[in-house]
């Protein structure tokens, strides 16, 4: 199954699914976005959890791989500040996204849904469209070092990766440490050492 026909199928009760999740990341979801300006992509917007909270003044586009999901997001687009255009786009391809052109690319839990063959591509479209000196802010989720605590998320990994298609163990860091456009500058996590928060700029 593609990933594309998996989230056709997952977002129908995409919102219920994370609901529990989602307790914790509707804390953050403000402060992940409140600094961001100017015109901005979010890729893989979902639902459109995110929406809400961009600034009035920015310019968002919002893509995702899943139509449903979209259909979702068309509804929070709704409670928006700012102006937000949806599209239907893989974030690997981009096909439709303009060169160069945005201040900020924004992303939560997107790269650890993606194969290994596809993140490559994610961060090199990443490149392509960001500014010279455009910034970056990528939020996902690890396994944690701390046994007890990766004891409790492989429990579920399996329903995660059968449900999401994501992974734990996926390489994002050291993908964006081989891009030769984007270059990291912070690291953090949000909660323990699992939500790991990626910021960084693009250098061309």
């Amino acid at each position: 199954m593609t990933l594309e026909s998996k989230y056709n199928i997952t977002g129908i009760f995409y919102d219920i699914l994370d609901y529990p999740w989602e307790r914790q990341y509707k804390k953050w979801r403000p402060s992940f976005v409140s600094d961001v300006k100017g015109i901005v992509l979010e890729a893989g917007v979902g639902t459109g959890r995110n929406l809400k909270h961009y600034n009035q003044d920015v310019q968002l586009t919002a893509i995702d791989l899943s139509k449903i999901m979209l259909s979702k997001a068309a509804k929070r687009k709704k409670h928006a500040k700012c102006n937000v255009n949806l599209f239907h786009e893989d974030a690997s391809v981009m096909k439709n996204i303009e060169d160069n052109k945005y201040d900020w690319v924004v992303s939560s839990f997107l790269c650890c849904v993606m194969p290994d063959t596809l993140q490559p591509k994610a961060i090199e479209q990443f490149g392509r469209i960001l500014k010279n000196n455009g910034k970056f802010r990528l939020l996902e989720i690890v396994y944690s070092k701390d046994k007890k605590l990766k004891r409790r998320q492989k429990l579920f990994s399996r329903f995660v990766e059968k449900i999401y298609g994501a992974r734990f163990y996926r390489n994002t860091l050291e993908y964006i440490k081989n891009s030769s456009k984007l270059k990291i500058t912070n690291t953090y996590f949000l909660k323990d050492d699992t939500y790991l928060v990626i910021e960084g700029v693009c250098r061309k």
